[in-house]
């Protein structure tokens, strides 16, 4: 006969963000902090994205035309919570790591999915990193993907078309990554302490 296990509570973290502001490198620190399952949405979507594009007649690298915004985003996010779901219903906890921009501006998303984590008994932590242009800029030019050549491209008129004071529209945890900043690590052992259960 097997081991009854007495299951502690577990929790998820939304880290959304700004493209380069660190969002990825954020998420991967907070998991080897805690052993939380780390979901990426360019990770586990991307290559079914790229592929959803092209064969819509757009660029794979396609993140601004209202093909990709209309069509392939909605499910691009679906995917990325149901994963998130999935593993916290069976009682792991998670880190979700995406730009969350239409959702964090979205007061019934939040509702909705922040109740469903607890329905499926886990505590939610709702995260928003953020940076000084000149460390996005820089972090995007040092990553390389495609998905960036437009923003670079367009600086300017890229900056000019997002709110650099936007913040989550619930109770949320700012995490900075310019330069300047706490070092990344120190910011994340602070939210740890904050949001795990002592053992």
């Amino acid at each position: 006969m097997g081991t009854l296990l007495v299951r502690r509570q577990c929790h998820v973290v939304l880290v959304g963000g700004y493209a380069g502001t660190g969002k990825t490198e954020l998420g991967r620190t907070l998991t080897r902090l805690t052993g939380w399952m780390h979901i990426d949405k360019d990770t586990i979507t991307g290559p079914v994205v790229e592929a959803a594009l092209e064969a819509l007649g757009r660029p794979a690298d396609d993140r601004e035309s209202a093909a990709y915004l209309s069509q392939v985003r909605p499910r691009e996010y679906e995917a990325l919570i149901a994963t998130a779901h999935d593993n916290v219903s069976c009682g792991a906890g998670a880190i979700v790591t995406a730009p969350f921009l239409r959702e964090y501006a979205d007061p019934a998303w939040l509702a909705r999915e922040l109740k469903r984590f607890a329905d499926e008994g886990a505590a939610s932590t709702v995260v928003w990193v953020t940076c000084d242009v000149e460390s996005m800029q820089s972090h995007l030019r040092r990553r390389g993907a495609a998905r960036d050549n437009h923003k670079l491209g367009t600086w300017d008129e890229y900056l000019a078309s997002i709110d650099l004071g936007f913040r989550p529209l619930v109770d949320h945890v700012v995490i900075d990554t310019s330069a300047t900043a706490e070092p990344l690590t120190t910011q994340a052992e602070r939210l740890v302490s904050q949001i795990a259960e002592p053992v």
